[in-house]
């Protein structure tokens, strides 16, 4: 969340950013400063009574030694109308303090600078494009198709046993998915990021402390029994690790990767653009994680980009990548850059990754911190990205490498699938 005296140094600012993510701030801002300025009263008052106590108490204890007990009883009865007094200062504190919280948790991250106006994906700038475009007939099959060519991927026995948009994987489709999430982990390993295996239930306080909660918990599947969740991502639980953490300078960055199955709702979500792998209820991805001082964050985020298109460059898939506008991007996110393939047979663009800085937004929430040379503490600034998120990737290399032969497997995963072509 953001901090209170980001709000309070420059309000109309906050007001301001706040608006390009077409979001209403100034009530909800105003309600905060409101409520910050009874509490700081109240504190006053409260900080007051204690000085007022401890001068009673050192009389109370003068009076008893000098024999004078009148005095010193009127001095308890003023100490117990003051501690009376204060029991309801510290209710009204306490309501005033936890509203405060509320409230800061409804106001979602400022986008920085380079966010573009905008409040839908078509207003989503494309910052740059690579990769070869496919060369396919007006016979080329969309990857649904394929899937049962060739049986790798059973839709309707996922209908059967779970439901829809809980595919079974099978045979060489299950290899080559394997291998995708062996590809995806060895290469963050040679970028520097260390694996973790994290759970992948979380608690309430885990999702509060990314974001997931209170804005996505609709979207995500609550285990009521034991109030935990499902991940919808292995963010969640990774950076959850930095979670009331303060870190030594010297440490950072801290760079973690993991793969993790994810779990969606995705309520609403019908049509033609979420058929056989567009969008799932429960997926693979590998995720990055960086934490870093906030002036190396946006360093970070560039390096975090170039390996995500590196892995597609690799793949030999076509892609571009969005830099989102105000209105296309998440809750806590103060940038988000997302990565598209092209899909040859659908003749579309699919997401593949978003790569994102949040600034102190979730370190805020997380109380993830670090400590310099000087001894000072100061919030972290906390990055993600997908490198990459599985279904879509599959899609695209299904489509975009059919032949008459089969479907050519991408040289840099025939190690892990120990065969170049699904035939």
């Amino acid at each position: 969340m953001l901090t209170l005296q980001t709000i309070k140094e420059n309000p109309e600012f906050v007001i301001e950013r706040l608006a390009v993510k077409g979001f209403d701030g100034r009530a909800v801002i105003a309600e905060i400063l409101e409520i910050d300025a009874e509490r700081r009263r109240l504190q006053a008052k409260t900080d007051s009574d204690a000085s007022e106590l401890k001068k009673l108490a050192a009389s109370i204890a003068m009076h008893m030694k000098a024999g004078e007990k009148e005095k010193a009883e009127e001095a308890k009865q003023e100490v117990a109308r003051i501690k009376g007094a204060t029991k309801g200062l510290q209710d009204r504190l306490e309501e005033c303090r936890v509203k405060q919280i509320d409230l800061l948790l409804t106001v979602p991250n400022l986008p920085c600078d380079a966010v573009p106006a905008g409040l839908t994906a078509d207003d989503n700038v494309v910052e740059a494009t690579g990769g070869p475009m496919p060369e396919l007939g007006d016979d080329a099959l969309p990857h649904w198709e394929l899937a049962k060519k060739y049986n790798l991927i059973d839709f309707e026995l996922g209908v059967k046993v779970t439901g829809a948009g809980f595919p079974f994987y099978i045979g060489k489709g299950a290899r080559l998915q394997r291998a995708l999430i062996q590809f995806f982990l060895d290469s963050a390993g040679e970028a520097g990021y260390t694996e973790v295996e994290p759970p992948y239930v979380v608690n309430a306080a885990s999702g509060y402390g990314t974001g997931q909660l209170p804005d996505k918990e609709g979207q995500m599947y609550h285990v009521t029994v034991d109030d935990l969740y499902l991940i919808p991502t292995a963010e969640v639980p990774v950076t959850n690790i930095y979670r009331d953490v303060i870190i030594p300078e010297a440490e950072l960055p801290k760079m973690n990767c993991a793969y993790s199955p994810c779990w969606r709702r995705e309520a609403g979500s019908y049509g033609k653009d979420v058929r056989g792998l567009n969008r799932l209820h429960q997926f693979d991805k590998v995720e990055i994680v960086r934490i870093e001082k906030p002036e190396n964050s946006y360093a970070a985020l560039e390096d975090m980009k170039a390996h995500v298109q590196s892995l597609l460059d690799r793949l030999g898939l076509p892609w571009h990548i969005l830099r989102l506008c105000g209105g296309d991007m998440s809750f806590t996110s103060a940038i988000t850059f997302d990565f598209e393939v092209w899909s040859g047979a659908q003749k579309r663009w699919l997401e593949v990754s978003s790569v994102s800085n949040f600034e102190t937004y979730q370190a805020n929430r997380l109380k993830c911190r670090y400590r310099d040379s000087q001894k000072k503490i100061h919030l972290c600034h906390t990055l993600n990205g997908s490198a990459l998120a599985l279904p879509r990737i599959m899609a695209a290399l299904l489509e975009n490498n059919q032949t008459p032969e089969g479907i050519i497997v991408p040289e840099c995963l025939r190690k892990y699938t120990g065969f170049d072509i699904i035939n």
